[in-house]
């Protein structure tokens, strides 16, 4: 991502009818596919801004289809309901005249209520842990040429694995459960809608690598193949994500081709859980084509 736009920028959407949005991928990132936290978050921000004085509390979304990161995106709109204390929206996402990506979210009006939480679980500070970039170039000192820009690349979220990244390219197996701290690197400003939408971006990064964990494979593994199916998030407090947050990682399941997550984001400087999120995604190795 070009370090002269901030994350915000990028997600910025063009409105092109009360209820329709055209969204971009950046040059920087284009890829094979879409990263499936940007269509998360410019969904989100689409569905935002369709609702007034209420804040999202959840998400559920599925990835139907790989996004073509070279075409802008089309976000439409469904105005579900408008209810006293809810608002309902669903919001689809096209390419080529088909779906890609759908995302159902509910927004409700500030209230207070009852409250309680788990615990922060103990992890070494973020001071304490290295930049996964830092540790990602001491793992690949020689990249060929098509790592290099995956390796250079400053990412728009800064993000230090308890433990360090494992090898992508010689993985070794490990348990099911990380812990990852991440925040926005760049300044996100004072709306709070907006450390929403970036942090719904960060919650799809990291988080079905978890279930890949004790199988000793990765993205770089000839014959695997993964990607996101769906993802759900719930907002439990506001939160200004360029403050350093622990993302708490885990995956109790895996079978039928699928991997199964879930994680819970912190905030480091007063312990309280500000989100969870649930993620199913498919890893499988590719069978073998059987020879002509």
């Amino acid at each position: 991502m070009d370090t002269t736009q901030t994350l915000a920028e990028t997600l910025k959407l063009e409105r092109l009818e009360v209820n329709l949005f055209r969204g971009t991928t950046p040059d920087e990132e284009q890829r094979q596919r879409i990263y499936g936290g940007q269509v998360i978050a410019q969904s989100l921000l689409a569905a935002y801004e369709t609702v007034e004085d209420r804040v999202c509390h959840s998400l559920h979304c599925y990835f139907i289809r790989p996004g073509d990161p070279s075409i802008p995106i089309i976000f439409e709109v469904d105005r579900s309901r408008d209810g006293g204390s809810f608002t309902t929206r669903r919001v689809i996402a096209v390419q080529k005249g088909q779906q890609i990506f759908n995302l159902a979210a509910s927004f409700q009006v500030e209230e207070d209520g009852y409250e309680h939480q788990s615990d922060m679980p103990d992890a070494p500070g973020w001071d304490a842990v290295e930049d996964d970039s830092v540790v990602r170039r001491r793992l690949n000192p020689n990249p060929p040429a098509e790592d290099v820009d995956w390796i250079d690349r400053v990412q728009p979220i800064e993000m230090r694995t308890v433990g360090g990244r494992f090898d992508v390219v010689e993985p070794e197996r490990r348990d099911p459960h990380q812990q990852v701290w991440f925040r926005a690197r760049h300044p996100i400003g004072s709306d709070a809608h907006m450390h929403q939408v970036i942090l719904a971006y960060a919650s799809d990064m990291s988080l079905l690598g978890t279930s890949v964990r004790p199988h000793g494979v990765s993205w770089r593994t000839p014959g695997f193949q993964s990607a996101s199916l769906d993802h759900a998030m719930w907002f439990h407090r506001p939160t200004d994500f360029n403050e350093w947050h622990l993302y708490v990682q885990e995956s109790p399941s895996a079978s039928g081709g699928r991997g199964f997550n879930l994680g819970y984001i912190y905030r480091a400087s007063d312990g309280a859980l500000v989100a969870s999120c649930a993620q199913e995604g498919l890893m499988r190795m590719r069978k073998p084509r059987p020879k002509a």
